[in-house]
């Protein structure tokens, strides 16, 4: 554990390496009017004037930047049944697409299933976004556990598909919104201004569940693939705990079961059960492996060494479909932390166990309509 001060400390062994900057806003956070204490993840990394990769409790007040833009963003596992016996990777790859163009379907009706009866933002639904989000296909690596894995439905030769992305723009624009009035100050919870924010938050929260069922949905029906869900769960929220607000920024729940925590398209996800009784860890978990440098800083060191078409496949065999040239650097595995690193800190903290690791097949990012 890194020491930050009275209030705030990092889940990281001292040869992890964090970001000064990071520790200096989670410093800065844990100084905020109401602040029981911040946790710092393995994978903190610098944000927006907060870090990425925290939990913070606060008692009375909550802070709409602690939870940022995205808002109810999160990772969904499924568990895919393909036709036939032999996948055929590259393949399966070309024929994905379509899945950052506005759905053909009724998504009123699909968010009115889930419970949003705010058709916000419907052209959008099913899309998975830029930056860091992604639908990817994955193979089982290694089953640690295979006792505790199986009433998942993951065996040794399962396929699943891991959906990363949030509640799109309507996170951002109920932020926009917050700014506009309040700039970067937090709301009372018992104001109407506060009442208001939880209200349109938890909104956006199920919007955000229902965009990854629906991601996932079309994945699979384009591939042919027959669909179930084995968990989902949310990485950017607030939420009540222990008589205060726990903000989420890049932190998963560790008491809502199973936790996908993936790498980058070139490494592998870990899939883990948490343990203890989350205190240490501030009752969470880290969702990814956190990022090493900067998107332009990604984008130069990467140009530099390599051709936009050779970051297309993976050092573990994996494809790659991803248009966009910036986003292909930006998201560079390199660009990353360990994720192996991030997972055994949490390990030795007690904060969980490792139950499988998946290994990426075919990471989808954004494919331009019109490409064959």
């Amino acid at each position: 554990m890194i020491r930050i001060d009275e209030r705030a400390h990092i889940v990281a062994s001292p040869s992890s390496w964090i970001e000064g900057e990071a520790e200096r806003q989670l410093r800065t956070t844990s100084g905020l009017a109401g602040v029981r204490w911040a946790v710092g993840m393995p994978d903190l990394h610098p944000g927006k004037g907060h870090p990425i990769g925290a939990a913070i409790l606060v008692d009375g007040i909550v802070y709409p930047h602690l939870v940022g833009s995205d808002i109810g963003c999160g990772m969904a596992l499924f568990r895919l049944e393909l036709p036939g016996s032999k996948l055929n990777a590259e393949r399966l790859a070309k024929r994905l697409r379509g899945l950052e163009g506005t759905w053909e379907g009724d998504a009123e009706a699909w968010l009115r299933d889930r419970g949003v009866v705010d058709p916000s933002f419907v052209d959008a639904l099913g899309t998975i976004g830029g930056g860091n989000h992604f639908a990817e296909l994955q193979a089982v690596h290694e089953l640690a556990e295979p006792s505790a894995v199986h009433p998942l439905g993951i065996e040794k030769k399962s396929l699943v598909l891991l959906v990363h992305s949030g509640s799109r723009g309507l996170g951002e624009s109920i932020l926009r919104a917050h700014v506009a009035i309040y700039g970067a100050k937090g709301l009372e919870v018992d104001s109407t201004a506060g009442r208001d924010y939880l209200r349109a938050h938890d909104r956006a929260v199920m919007w955000g569940r229902a965009n990854r069922a629906l991601i996932a949905h079309r994945f699979a029906e384009s591939v042919g693939a027959d669909l179930h869900p084995v968990l989902d769960v949310c990485h950017n929220a607030v939420t009540p705990h222990d008589g205060g607000w726990l903000h989420r920024k890049g932190a998963a729940p560790h008491d809502q079961g199973p936790v996908a925590i993936p790498g980058s398209r070139g490494t592998l996800t870990y899939l883990v059960e948490p343990t203890g009784d989350g205190v240490s860890s501030g009752h969470s978990l880290a969702h990814g492996a956190g990022r090493k440098w900067t998107r332009s800083d990604a984008r130069a060191r990467m140009r530099d060494r390599f051709r936009a078409g050779e970051l297309l496949r993976t050092d573990l065999g994996g494809f790659v479909v991803c248009d966009d040239k910036d986003l292909l650097f930006e998201e560079a595995p390199d660009a990353y932390k360990r994720i192996d690193r991030v997972v055994a800190d949490l390990v030795d903290a007690g904060a969980c166990r490792v139950l499988a690791t998946l290994r990426p097949v075919v990471t989808y990012k954004i494919r331009k309509n019109g490409r064959e």
